[in-house]
């Protein structure tokens, strides 16, 4: 399986008042994607070269949650490989798919979140 990105992700109802405290600590924002019909706004926030953090504003969660965003070439692979090791996919099978990623959010047995994702290149 070939990773291409693994960083924090911040699952939360104030994004702006976590994108605001990752700016002041010297983070600028690389890019934004919304998925308005999952009402899901996400801001890839980069500090240099070496360290990313995102955060994204989920309104209907209940309280904040923190994941991995693991990125990955093969989603298929991955997530097979997840699903042997006993996560399960909190969107039952039914990947977000934009055209441009394919993603879903996967819980381990015992309680962390990897939020999977694929780019789909062009």
């Amino acid at each position: 399986m070939q990773i291409t990105a693994f960083n924090p992700i911040i699952l939360t109802k104030n994004a702006a008042e976590a994108v605001a405290l990752f700016e002041e600590l010297g983070f600028a924002q690389a890019h934004t994607k919304t998925l308005a019909e999952k009402g899901i706004t996400s801001f890839d926030l980069k500090y240099g070269e070496d360290f990313r953090v995102d955060v994204s504003q989920v309104d209907s969660l209940p309280q904040d949650l923190t994941a991995i965003r693991m990125n990955v070439r093969d989603f298929d692979e991955a997530y097979d490989f997840l699903i042997s090791k006993g996560f399960k996919d909190v969107n039952k099978g039914k990947a977000t798919d934009t055209g441009s990623s394919k993603g879903t959010l996967m819980i381990s047995p015992s309680g962390f979140s990897i939020s999977l994702s694929q780019h789909i290149r062009k």
